[in-house]
């Protein structure tokens, strides 16, 4: 990039010995006064502008200050005399003026002077560049936030909206008389639109969770009715393993969102049924952290899990065979409660001692 500089004094002499300064670097435009510089800036793009102070009819300061409307990023050197000192300083605190350089000036002084203003002005160039980028990144992220909620509607409508019509009718089609081959027609369609609906919840749940959209509301949580009424409704698919449960004696009051963190145990809970040995125990822990958190756990006994794998089931809609199997959902249970939990300033924490597969989570105390 060429730099264009304007050159206005009065003293055509002046001018010329600057012209012969800087002609090999870059393009120069001269005047010979005020109103001539003003009338070539509105015709050029002019980068850096040097200015005598002493000119009729209108003072270098003036010239400058006026010339900002017109060319304002360009770059503005004053040329001045011992005795204008006063009111270049005026200047240069009101931002009109980067430089000032007395007369006589030194050659070698006025060239290094004028690269670095370009230097700067190049600086200040690039980063009017970078924030039209980010403006327009942030547009673009707006209008991509404005996609996501368009999204969720899309989802809750088109996709809920028919399923719910389905099974309703099926419900129906159910108290109608049947014969047995009909029943189990009827229970296949019943159960393959239980698991998609549950898809469907995972997928909001989680876009929800990992755009933002999830609101948190803390309220005082009871973990003893918490962790009681999850191995209940868990009781029966535990019972099916011969799978018991051990729940912590001491209750505690926690600050928490109820569903998140209820959907977080839930999960844990339902992984270790299922990925738990048989006739094994599953134990729920409590603990004392220090900061007034405390840390949830489950623990099942089975096969424990490489990092590597750990690493793969907390990514969303990854399925590891050796773990899980497509029928088992679509690979997002552990990385939903890993979404849900951050928007509870929380994680999942995965061990596996021998044995046994450990995961956990800190939250408050009330």
């Amino acid at each position: 990039m060429k730099h264009t500089i304007l050159l206005v004094d009065d003293e055509i002499d002046n001018v010329e010995a600057l012209e012969r300064i800087f002609r090999k670097k870059f393009a120069v435009l001269k005047a010979t006064s005020a109103a001539e510089g003003l009338a070539l800036l509105k015709k050029n793009e002019v980068s850096l502008i040097i200015s005598d102070q002493r000119m009729p009819k209108k003072t270098g300061v003036e010239f400058l200050q006026e010339s900002m409307s017109i060319c304002p990023d360009a770059i503005r050197i004053l040329l001045t005399g011992h005795t204008d000192i006063d009111s270049v300083i005026d200047a240069i605190n009101s931002g009109q003026v980067y430089r000032y350089i007395t007369k006589p000036w030194d050659s070698i002084d006025l060239a290094n002077t004028v690269d670095k203003a370009l230097e700067r002005y190049e600086l200040s160039h690039e980063l009017r560049e970078k924030n039209i980028q980010l403006q327009k990144a942030f547009d673009e992220l707006k209008t991509l936030d404005d996609s996501k909620n368009s999204f969720m509607i899309l989802i809750n409508h088109e996709l809920k909206t028919p399923l719910t019509v389905i099974m309703s009718f099926l419900e129906l089609l159910a108290e109608t008389n049947l014969d047995n081959e009909q029943i189990k027609y009827i229970d296949r369609i019943k159960s393959g639109s239980q698991k998609l609906k549950r898809i469907i919840d995972d997928v909001l749940s989680f876009v929800s969770a990992e755009t933002g959209l999830l609101k948190i509301s803390k309220k005082k949580v009871s973990t003893q009715k918490l962790i009681g009424d999850l191995t209940q409704r868990f009781a029966e698919q535990a019972a099916v393993k011969k799978q018991k449960f051990v729940t912590p004696k001491k209750d505690y009051e926690i600050k928490a969102d109820p569903q998140v963190v209820s959907a977080a145990v839930e999960r844990l809970i339902d992984n270790a049924i299922k990925f738990g040995d048989a006739d094994s125990s599953i134990e729920i822990e409590l603990a004392m952290l220090d900061g007034d958190r405390i840390e949830l756990a489950v623990t099942n006994e089975g096969q424990p899990l490489s990092e590597k794998t750990i690493a793969k089931i907390l990514k969303p809609f990854t399925l590891d065979e050796d773990v899980m199997k497509h029928s088992q959902g679509l690979g997002l249970g552990l990385s939903l409660t890993q979404a849900l939990l951050k928007r509870h300033s929380s994680q999942l924490q995965i061990e596996c001692p021998k044995g046994h597969v450990r995961a956990s989570f800190e939250v408050d105390l009330a």
